[in-house]
């Protein structure tokens, strides 16, 4: 009669464990580059300050590693099947934390946990109060598109922090509002904002742009990311 080995969950932790964080991998996300994979949320935190794999060094893409970003969906059944009551853990505190942060944000927009700006918040254009707090939200990457040699370059700088949350219905009018306060441009400074290449216009708004022109649409969990550069004069 053949005897079976039975096998404890620590035996896979190499495999299932994220090298940033040290726990679970949860919303397993790989980076296609060197196939390391990490938690969702550790490997977007990461990205924010570092181009390069925290596990191998390698650089993950010049300017934007989300767009290297894969999540893996079969893993993360695997995981839920060979550690009990972790998927219900998940799920529990997941409520728990946007229960605390709804309570809180009046309080508490900067927080750790949060990590991102809020455009509607910290740019009062529309000054009725509301902020479309209420509104569907999207996550969103502002990246400097960088061209050698092209005027205003010492002007327009990346952002310290590029990625934010606001509402479905911000236009891309506001979101230049929010970029020219943030680096500090003089009133009369134009920028173009682009999505896959393509000059968005002012009155787009960010979930027609997220539903028409962003190619990642099906990358549940990934920021739109929309590039700017100082306007070019064609004319």
């Amino acid at each position: 009669m053949t005897s079976h080995r039975k096998h404890l969950v620590r035996d896979f932790n190499h495999f299932i464990t994220c090298y940033i964080c040290k726990g679970y991998l949860i919303k397993p996300t790989t980076v296609t580059e060197c196939l390391h994979t990490f938690c969702k949320s550790c490997i977007v935190q990461h990205f924010e300050d570092s181009n390069d794999c925290p596990r191998c060094g390698i650089q993950v893409h010049e300017t934007n590693p989300l767009e290297m970003l894969r999540l893996d969906n079969t893993l993360e059944e695997v995981i839920f099947k060979l550690v009990p009551g972790l998927r219900e853990k998940e799920q529990q505190q997941e409520v728990e934390f946007w229960r605390r942060n709804k309570s809180k944000e009046s309080l508490d927009e900067d927080g750790p946990l949060r990590k991102k700006a809020r455009v509607d918040e910290e740019d009062d254009v529309k000054g009725d109060g509301d902020y479309h707090r209420s509104d569907p939200q999207i996550a969103i990457c502002l990246d400097c598109l960088r061209n050698n040699g092209q005027m205003g370059e010492n002007i327009v700088k990346g952002l310290m922090k590029k990625f934010i949350r606001c509402s479905t219905r911000v236009t891309v009018g506001t979101i230049k509002k929010f970029l020219s306060l943030k680096l500090k441009l003089p009133s009369s400074y134009e920028l173009d904002v682009l999505c896959n290449g393509e000059i968005m216009g002012k009155d787009h708004t960010m979930e027609f742009i997220y539903m028409t022109r962003w190619r990642l649409r099906g990358e549940n969990g990934y920021p739109m990311v929309l590039e700017y550069r100082p306007r070019i004069d064609f004319g």
